[in-house]
């Protein structure tokens, strides 16, 4: 793969977490398996934006999700996103 490629794959997956309600999913999912519903409690919104920014995150293969009967659970399919919290809070303190 061209490194210009790499950089695009890149970008996508950053565009995918520029959002404040999906850091706050991949930072509870941080902690383990939530379903739909918490998740939707939690960042505030209705369920269909929710639903939204969850398909975001699967397209780019940051969470999976898995069905029990009607509920939906979601999981952090690559944890290692989770650094992403650190170099922010890293940046932010040194330009502050």
């Amino acid at each position: 793969m061209k490194k210009r490629d790499v950089y695009k794959r890149q970008a996508k997956v950053l565009k995918a977490l520029a959002s404040e309600s999906r850091l706050m999913i991949i930072d509870r999912l941080g902690r383990g398996e939530c379903s739909a519903g918490e998740l939707t409690a939690l960042v505030g919104s209705d369920q269909s934006t929710v639903s939204k920014h969850l398909a975001v995150l699967r397209a780019h293969d940051i969470v999976e999700d898995r069905r029990e009967g009607t509920t939906v659970y979601y999981r952090l399919l690559t944890p290692c996103v989770l650094d992403f919290f650190s170099c922010a809070a890293r940046v932010i303190k040194e330009r502050s």
